[in-house]
């Protein structure tokens, strides 16, 4: 049986062959909390990491064999409308949001597709202004693949590439900062290293404040800010780990 301290409470872990695991699923007493014993709960598929930082990813955890690629932001388009040079042109780059617009066709939402249903959409909407059997093909000139998401309470939540030496704040300030309403203390960073599953919750305002260190975001990270469904995988274990002096850092199972 080992203990590990937060502030002045202590919970216990069972040791399980060669790891330790704060087990979420059953019930654990923490002792010397306010003067009373409660009980640890959670989601049955969280157990939380022994360190306050993600891990890293690898090269091995950009790369995704097997699978078309999908359309992002400031990627760079050729689009050609067969014997209708009006509509195609040698290059176009999306936004940082994965849009980009075409005579006729309107504004495009390209995010998250693959150039071959690019082409559908942009052939559905010039059949739609009475373009007869439009032929288009749709290529990538370049890509940017290195993207993180950024959701929940911002101004401008999307898609934005993943700069070197990224960190939470700028992640935050590049999707234009939080809302007037935005809860600063719920801050949820999704990875997978390794096809390990991780999540860690901070505070923006602990950050801000000097508490602990800004964290670096990655390629492929997904940033949901302020109250949001997932929070419910934190829930009970905040009740005793105070997110005050160090993020807390969980392994996802069961593919969640």
């Amino acid at each position: 049986m080992a203990e590990r301290a937060f502030g002045r409470c202590v919970v216990r872990k069972h040791m399980i062959g060669s790891k330790h695991l704060l087990l979420l699923a059953f019930p654990l007493l923490v002792a010397g909390c306010a003067g009373s014993v409660k009980p640890v709960g959670g989601a049955a598929n969280v157990r939380v990491v022994e360190s306050s930082v993600l891990p890293e990813p690898s090269g091995d955890d950009y790369r995704l064999p097997g699978r078309a690629y999908a359309i992002g932001p400031f990627d760079k388009l050729r689009i050609d409308v067969l014997g209708m040079p009006e509509f195609s042109l040698e290059e176009i780059q999306t936004d940082a949001g994965g849009h980009f617009s075409l005579p006729l066709a309107g504004s495009i939402e390209a995010a998250g597709l693959t150039p071959a249903e690019v082409a559908v959409v942009i052939r559905d909407r010039l059949r739609n202004q009475h373009v007869r059997d439009p032929q288009v093909s749709v290529n990538l000139t370049e890509t940017v693949s290195q993207v993180i998401t950024v959701e929940g309470e911002v101004k401008k939540p999307g898609l934005y590439p993943a700069l070197g030496n990224m960190t939470l704040l700028s992640a935050v300030a590049r999707a234009e900062g939080t809302t007037e309403f935005t809860n600063t203390k719920d801050v949820i960073v999704f990875r997978t290293v390794g096809q390990q599953k991780y999540a860690a919750l901070y505070s923006l305002a602990a950050i801000r404040r000097g508490a602990y260190d800004d964290p670096q975001i990655y390629a492929n990270d997904r940033v949901v800010i302020g109250d949001s469904p997932q929070r419910r995988l934190f829930r009970d274990i905040l009740q005793v780990v105070p997110l005050i002096t160090t993020p807390l850092v969980v392994a996802l199972q069961n593919n969640n």
